[in-house]
């Protein structure tokens, strides 16, 4: 064994990672509908060093799959897909293709916000109304006031659930519905943020149940994916297309100590034990609001740019201007987070926002609205690069050597697609 194999090994067994073969040409999936970078007055060897960062991610042995979709003027620049399905360790593993589909987890909230908006915007709810105008027993514990804005928003109070409240709840929506409507919650007011990793959604699904009569899906179905046609875009999937999903894996450095313990708190499991549910036959056909919508990376990146040309895709209005405007607008001055702690936060009623000088989507990205998902997704849209990325990976990793790639990447990204659109002159302008 060289030393190069040799140091690899070493790096797997440290980091549990997945072995990476020398050659990684055979690995990659190209999507045919890329089009020169200088059609939107970048040159290419740009665009091919952002994905050069992408293999570099794949590279580390973090993420078994990695698969990248950049939009810029609504334009596809890169959409890619590298690396397995499924067996990344085995000898006969499933190489992955553009055609496979992975679980957003969180960043399934910007999907499921967008259609509380849509609620809002058929007049079918008011967002400023308490959440118990339309869900009478989310009034009990202190709950009577809170508002649909401040549950999208991260301030409904009820951030999570008790400790010996078993994980297996995700699988049961009415149950949940009535375990978080019966908590106590940790104001009356929404004045404190903090991050509602799964609760939020068993909340917004309910909303949509109530007002329409639809399941979380039908509902989808008819405001988004049909209407986009969008192949996957669906929380869980369909019997037939489990074969087909990205495999997730629990890669990284083992999380110890106080890291374990804020990620129990945050999601409701250890990592590991997280992983093993979202790869179970239940996770793959539930329908979970805040955690599984499952899609591709061109599939996400085609939502946000059709979020960045106000609400239309190909002469429909899925939205009006005037919602997606409500939907990104920031709520707030960037503040730390209960649940998330360390991080201080922008959010709008249902985006993670962008910082400057360096946010969640990389340097200068104050415009940038999307999400984030469990643990290296990335999917935003930046009016001010007039760009729609999408990065999906399927390793979960926490603290690994997988972090200056995915620094370079994001770098990247917006050093190489700098800002082309006047946002002052975007802001006066009436919607």
């Amino acid at each position: 064994m060289g030393l190069k194999q040799q140091y690899r090994s070493c790096r797997n067994l440290l980091f549990r990672g997945i072995s990476v073969p020398e050659d990684i040409s055979t690995l990659i999936d190209i999507g045919r509908n890329e089009v020169p970078a200088t059609q939107q007055g970048l040159a290419q060897d740009d665009i091919d060093k952002l994905w050069r960062h992408a293999e570099s991610l794949f590279s580390s042995g973090m993420h078994p799959m990695v698969s990248v979709c950049l939009r810029r003027g609504g334009d596809v620049l890169l959409n890619r897909t590298l690396g397995y399905a499924d067996g990344a360790n085995h000898t006969q593993p499933r190489v992955a293709s553009l055609q496979t589909p992975v679980c957003l987890f969180s960043a399934s909230k910007a999907v499921s916000a967008m259609l509380i908006h849509k609620l809002a915007e058929d007049g079918l709810i008011d967002l400023l109304n308490p959440v118990s105008h339309y869900i009478p027993a989310f009034a009990a514990e202190g709950k009577a006031q809170i508002t649909i804005h401040q549950l999208l928003s991260h301030r409904a109070g009820v951030p999570g659930v008790p400790d010996d409240v078993a994980i297996e709840l995700l699988f049961n929506p009415k149950a949940a519905v009535e375990q978080i409507c019966k908590q106590p919650s940790l104001h009356n007011d929404g004045r404190i943020l903090a991050y509602h990793a799964i609760t939020g959604g068993f909340i917004q699904a309910e909303l949509i149940r109530v007002v329409t009569g639809k399941t979380l899906n039908e509902y989808l179905d008819e405001v988004v994916r049909k209407p986009m046609g969008m192949h996957y875009f669906r929380y869980g999937l369909e019997a037939k297309d489990h074969e087909l999903v990205a495999r997730n894996y629990a890669t990284g450095l083992p999380n110890i100590g106080v890291v374990e313990r804020q990620l129990v708190n945050i999601l409701g499991a250890g990592v590991s034990e997280v992983v093993d549910i979202s790869n179970s036959e239940a996770f793959l056909s539930a329908e979970i609001a805040s955690a599984n919508l499952y899609a591709t990376a061109e599939e996400t990146s085609r939502f946000f740019q059709m979020l960045l040309q106000g609400g239309v895709w190909q002469g429909k209005q899925i939205f009006t201007p005037l919602t997606v405007n409500r939907a990104v607008r920031e709520m707030g001055k960037p503040q730390f987070d209960r649940s998330l702690i360390l991080v201080p936060m922008r959010y709008s009623a249902g985006m993670m926002l962008g910082l400057n000088p360096v946010g969640l989507y990389g340097p200068k990205t104050h415009y940038a609205y999307g999400h984030l998902g469990f643990s290296n997704i990335l999917c935003w849209a930046d009016p001010e690069r007039d760009i729609a990325v999408s990065i999906l990976t399927s390793g979960k990793p926490v603290l690994g050597n997988h972090l200056l790639s995915l620094g370079k990447l994001l770098n990247g990204i917006s050093s190489t697609c700098k800002p082309c659109v006047d946002m002052q002159h975007i802001y006066s302008k009436v919607l």
